[in-house]
């Protein structure tokens, strides 16, 4: 008879393990299907964006309830990405834990993350000429078109250093989202790790770089059909430090940090430490 499925969470130190061997399987993805998962999960985190903003444009609701409901349902970004299988640039910054072990050469890490970052800028802002196209920020007699103009202004206004660390909080969020997830063996279990970290950086206001290139053409597409000035300045005072934050967000404080505790060489073994005690 075989065993029983076990239902409970994988411990800190095998989800490490999970997470090195699942960087070693992005890492040797061919770059066509790599390219193709990058788009879908710009799109996917698009539709989490989208999804988000029809929350933001109900001014009925408290501030606070307004914030944690957009974010709850933001989640549907991150959800699609881990369960449908798709590769985004942000929780891809976990590859620095394969970096760091030597099994991971520093050309491959870097051929994923160029690789997916631009297929998740593709994949976003096609995602934002579609719905642009069929007429969506019309809704709420025009409030949703109006959203997005306030939070690509609200984004654009915000300094390069305000920016680049709204998108370390931010990485470390989604990365921690994306850790706890490799703990659960259920879409379930999924689902639970994905939506708290998730709902905190939304509402908190952090910066995720993916999301903004969805927010940022957009808007650029409604300024333009009402005939306002549209220009890429955004590109350069948010989009670019913004990807440098989540960067150190996700590879350094997440990936790094769980390399020195779990995956270093010079730690301590499960069994040596039980000897010791």
């Amino acid at each position: 008879m075989s065993p029983l499925p076990s239902f409970d969470a994988y411990a800190p130190r095998e989800i490490a393990q999970r997470v090195q061997d699942v960087c070693l399987v992005k890492a040797r993805l061919p770059l066509l299907q790599l390219l193709m998962l990058g788009m879908l999960a710009g799109a996917f985190i698009g539709l989490g964006a989208l999804f988000s903003v029809i929350v933001f444009s109900d001014p009925s609701l408290g501030f606070a309830a307004q914030r944690l409901a957009a974010g709850a349902v933001f989640s549907l970004g991150l959800l699609l990405v881990v369960v449908a299988g798709a590769e985004l640039f942000t929780g891809n910054n976990l590859l620095a834990m394969g970096w760091a072990e030597g099994c991971l050469p520093t050309s491959a890490l870097l051929r994923n993350w160029i690789a997916v970052c631009l297929a998740n800028g593709i994949g976003a802002a096609g995602l934002a000429l579609v719905v642009f196209l069929s007429g969506h920020p019309d809704m709420n007699d025009g409030a949703i078109g109006r959203t997005y103009l306030q939070i690509a202004a609200a984004k654009t206004s915000l300094t390069p250093v305000a920016a680049f660390f709204r998108g370390v909080l931010c990485n470390v969020l989604v990365c921690m989202a994306i850790w706890m997830s490799l703990a659960g063996r259920s879409v379930t279990d999924k689902f639970i790790a994905i939506v708290l970290p998730i709902s905190a950086f939304v509402a908190a206001g952090f910066e995720h770089s993916i999301a903004n290139f969805y927010f940022f053409p957009l808007a650029m597409l409604l300024q333009a059909a009402a005939g306002q000035p549209v220009d890429f300045a955004w590109l350069w005072h948010n989009i670019v430090p913004v990807i440098a934050g989540n960067l150190v967000g996700g590879s350094v404080l997440v990936a790094l940090v769980y390399h020195v505790i779990y995956r270093r060489s010079a730690a301590v073994s499960p069994s040596s430490s039980s000897s010791t005690q």
